[in-house]
């Protein structure tokens, strides 16, 4: 990397300690980031096995708050967040006016400021004329897109106010079985109580602390957000405490197991909710009139013509992104995503396929660099961890 591009990249609080733990640092979405410590694959069945610890401040982290907040974003998303409890989370969509995917976010409503952390056994209603508060979480490459857009929509008239919250907090994701027994010792009060997309903000040291039952890795686990300073105390403790820090190529490699959509790979602006399998994360029967609610009822009515499908390969070869997919030698599509799964140990990927051939056993072949590669359509995801953890 030369000195005028690593000038031009942005390093998140916890950089330090990532060069100290022998972390590979790469550009990534105009970040500087560990791609890896020990190696991809033995960070990946740490998370899949105990326990990993990821870096993710890079990530945008929008706080919306006041009377209108609610309806404010209500508007923006294409899932009924105002009809969150206070303590409860929902993965959502922001879409253009043709129904394009500008991003997927997390939104997680928050106690009124002064109001008390909310329970994590279950939140409440918030009470009426009450000042509203709600986290928007927002994929690195979008952080800033997603920031000006929500100001731009953000009317005089609406009685609400938005703060990024990105540069002055650190984010950390703690993922595998193991991550609760380590939320348990950090904050036995919590780790019995969050369930599942659910959140908390607890008092930790005179520090205010989020927690969110999230995350990206198709495990168990939290993330958490804290101001910077005592983030990388936080980390430190993780790290001593025997958790493995685990870079973005174990983070991409879990998530594609885990099929979850990659912005910019798997859903960009040229696609829609639900040819992405996506249309659960969007509501109409409340009637709000979110943007892109009308070319999304249209699209819905029209029925999808392709489906992002996930494939997994019958001989050896790895397929990536962008390699071109074959049915009897003609191109039908292309890779979104691909790479190697530690856990099942072959090559699986997804791609838009057309509707015909999106059924399970479907057997195409992938274009792996001038050599054919069979592979076949199956059931999403690839893995879904066992009940038990």
């Amino acid at each position: 990397m030369s000195t005028g591009q690593a000038s031009t990249l942005r390093r998140t609080a916890l950089y330090p300690q990532h060069l100290a733990l022998g972390g590979r640092m790469v550009p990534f979405v105009g970040w500087e980031m560990p791609v890896q410590y020990k190696g991809i694959v033995e960070e990946h069945h740490a998370v899949r096995q105990r326990v990993g610890l990821f870096d993710v401040s890079h990530m945008g982290r929008l706080e919306v708050t006041g009377p209108s907040a609610a309806s404010f974003l209500r508007g923006l998303v294409t899932y009924d967040i105002a009809g969150l409890e206070v303590g409860g989370g929902h993965y959502a969509l922001v879409c253009q006016e043709d129904g394009g995917i500008l991003d997927d976010v997390y939104v997680f409503r928050l106690a009124p400021a002064g109001g008390g952390s909310a329970s994590a056994e279950g939140g409440r209603p918030l009470a009426s004329g009450g000042d509203e508060r709600f986290l928007m979480v927002a994929n690195s490459a979008n952080a800033d897109r997603i920031r000006d857009r929500v100001r731009q929509y953000l009317h005089p008239s609406l009685r609400a106010t938005v703060e990024d919250r990105q540069a002055e907090t650190v984010m950390l994701a703690l993922q595998g079985p193991d991550a609760q027994r380590y939320l348990a010792r950090l904050v036995p009060s919590l780790a019995e109580g969050l369930r599942p997309r659910r959140c908390a903000e607890m008092s930790l040291a005179g520090v205010t602390v989020f927690f969110s039952r999230t995350g990206y890795t198709g495990e168990d686990g939290v993330e958490i957000i804290l101001p910077s300073a005592a983030g990388v105390i936080l980390w430190k403790w993780f790290v001593e405490h025997g958790v493995q820090p685990c870079g973005l190529g174990a983070r991409d490699s879990l998530r594609l197991e885990a099929a979850l959509p990659l912005y910019g790979n798997d859903i960009d602006t040229t696609t829609n909710p639900f040819e992405a399998g996506l249309g659960w994360v969007v509501t109409f029967d409340d009637g709000v009139d979110f943007v892109g609610r009308e070319a999304l009822l249209r699209i819905r009515e029209a029925d999808a013509r392709r489906h992002l499908t996930c494939l997994k390969a019958l001989d050896r070869g790895v397929m990536r992104a962008g390699y071109p997919i074959l049915q009897s030698g003609k191109r039908v599509s292309e890779l979104t995503s691909g790479g190697f799964s530690p856990t099942l140990g072959v090559s699986i990927g997804m791609a838009y396929l057309p509707t015909e051939l999106a059924s399970v056993g479907t057997e195409l072949d992938v274009d792996v660099r001038g050599r054919s590669l069979r592979v076949q359509v199956v059931k999403r995801p690839f893995y879904k961890r066992p009940k038990s953890s």
